[in-house]
């Protein structure tokens, strides 16, 4: 079974920019479905965006144009890119490379 390993959360202000990795234990190429989920104090995890093994992405409507998903194959790692960062998406990120997940990483946006 895969191993994750999240990195790359923190404390960034308003308006900044972060990169969230998960390193796989093993290749990622044959696994269809990837994304990030978050999850904020007193609400359930969400979808942020999820990536298919063809391409296909999805992301919530509250991140689309600033969050980016993408796959590296060959690093068997899972991205987000995080754009214009807002309080709002203050939460535990975590990853989901089918069907195991990370075991979370804190991004707080504050001043």
């Amino acid at each position: 079974q895969v191993q994750l390993v999240e990195s790359g959360g923190g404390l960034v202000q308003p308006g900044g920019s972060m990169r969230l990795s998960c390193a796989t234990s093993r290749s990622i190429v044959s696994i269809y479905y990837t994304g990030w989920y978050r999850q904020a104090p007193g609400k359930q995890r969400e979808l942020v965006a999820a990536l298919t093994s063809d391409g296909r992405a999805n992301y919530a409507d509250s991140v689309k144009g600033r969050f980016t998903i993408s796959r590296d194959n060959a690093n068997n790692t899972v991205n987000l890119q995080m754009n214009s960062l807002k309080p709002e998406d203050t939460a535990v990120y975590y990853c989901y490379v089918g069907p195991v997940w990370g075991q979370g990483t804190q991004v707080t946006v504050s001043s």
